[in-house]
């Protein structure tokens, strides 16, 4: 007889909203500012979040809706919304992100728009881009919203004028180091490239001596535009859950890689986040085949570098067990790299912290692998917590952590092989300060 769980809520849920993911997108376009339809909480709640983490100003306007709003329809908040952002920030470009109480009561938002859109251009002033995704969070978790905002971003403004040898690179949910670290390799190859979205300036900008209202960098909209004139698109991430934003229509594309393919017949190339040797090995020769040039010398020496590494600290990882949580993405690549370097890794589908913490007593494991959230799990069980992913908000320089490729494969395992280090020499009767 199958066991029955003796609940059925969930209990300090493992996902945020998804319009903080929708958010993290916006935030990746040039001249973009985020707009919440919806509750002021729902943007309070997703800036806090967010500056904790990257540690730069977020801005993120709301509808601002009321008990009048959810009764009689938002329409008017948005059309005030949207007039108070072009007049204080002067955007570019609206990103606009429902929420769970906008979609409950079947707000039309695209009406909304359309509305406001014959309304001013009967005046003088230029009118920003609107880009629109659905993103309820009952329907998914950050990182569905994230991917969800991703492809209604290119369904809305990308084109095709002519065949170039351009490449699109849809990065996923990483850090802007990680999108830095890309634009870098992608440079490296001698490819011409748009990336979407790119926050590495935005959400990790230089300092200035006057505020912003609008952070310098992001991919500009006229290069969002040309990502159908592409030859080919590489897509990182594909695990994560597509049945969240699942049209009942078969047909209907999941991913904006997918998009571009049948829109666009763009070859697509879906890879998981390049972390590891068999995860970037992957990554770098799709780039030799896409650009027809060898790897450059600086990559080669850093994955012979990672391999004598591995070598070097092999006893220090082999049969130990992790226990990882996080966007489906990053623990799909993440255990695929801890079965390389010899760890044993768990993670559990679907499950909130109250269920991780549960199996870490029927586990044991010697470590966790995942973002701040799983703090108080490592901490009862006085093992270490490796940090990655989002949010953290408990060390600082969260937004500088490298994930991918050989370089950041090896951050990751000198991370790891120290911190088993560490709680090695904590935990010995005598101390020791010699390997």
């Amino acid at each position: 007889m199958e066991s029955v769980k003796s609940f059925v809520s969930t209990r300090n849920s493992c996902k945020l909203c998804a319009p903080l993911g929708a958010s993290l997108v916006f935030k990746g376009i040039e001249g973009c500012v985020p707009l919440i339809h919806g509750s002021q909480g729902c943007s309070t709640y997703i800036r806090r979040y967010m500056i904790s983490h990257y540690k730069e100003p977020v801005d993120i306007a709301s509808s601002n809706f009321s008990e009048e709003s959810t009764i009689y329809g938002g329409s008017r908040n948005f059309i005030d919304g949207i007039n108070n952002v072009i007049k204080q920030y002067k955007p570019q470009v609206i990103g606009i992100a429902s929420t769970c109480l906008s979609e409950t009561i079947g707000e039309d938002i695209p009406g909304h728009i359309r509305q406001f859109t014959e309304a001013y251009e009967q005046t003088e002033q230029p009118l920003p881009l609107f880009i629109h995704a659905s993103t309820p969070s009952y329907c998914g978790s950050h990182a569905e919203g994230f991917h969800h905002t991703v492809l209604s971003t290119v369904k809305t403004l990308a084109t095709y004028q002519s065949k170039t040898d351009q490449v699109n690179i849809l990065p996923g949910m990483v850090s802007p180091a990680d999108i830095r670290y890309l634009k870098e390799v992608m440079s490296d190859f001698g490819m011409s490239y748009v990336v979407l979205p790119d926050y590495s300036d935005t959400l990790d900008n230089e300092y200035t001596s006057e505020y912003q209202l609008i952070p310098s960098g992001g991919t500009p909209a006229s290069a969002i535009r040309t990502m159908g004139d592409s030859k080919a698109t590489i897509e990182f991430g594909t695990d994560f859950n597509k049945t969240a934003f699942r049209s009942k229509d078969a047909g209907q594309v999941q991913t904006a890689g997918e998009y571009l393919n049948k829109s666009f017949y763009i070859e697509n190339n879906p890879l998981r986040l390049p972390i590891g040797i068999n995860g970037s090995d992957d990554f770098f020769d799709l780039l030799q085949r896409l650009s027809g040039n060898s790897m450059p010398s600086k990559h080669a020496k850093e994955r012979g570098r990672l391999v004598d590494a591995y070598v070097d600290a092999h006893k220090y990882v082999f049969g130990k067990k992790a226990l990882i949580y996080g966007e489906p993405d990053l623990v799909a690549a993440l255990s695929e790299w801890l079965q390389e370097i010899g760890v044993e890794p768990f993670s559990i589908k679907g499950a909130d912290f109250e269920t991780l913490r549960a199996e870490a007593n029927h586990i044991q494991p010697d470590f966790l692998v995942g973002n701040s959230k799983g703090y108080y799990i490592a901490r009862e069980r006085k093992i270490p917590l490796v940090r990655v992913g989002f949010p953290i908000h408990d060390r600082f320089g969260a937004n500088r952590i490298l994930h991918l490729g050989y370089r950041g494969t090896q951050e990751l395992f000198d991370r790891v092989v120290n911190a088993l280090i560490e709680y090695k020499q904590d935990n010995s009767p005598i101390g020791y300060k010699y390997l």
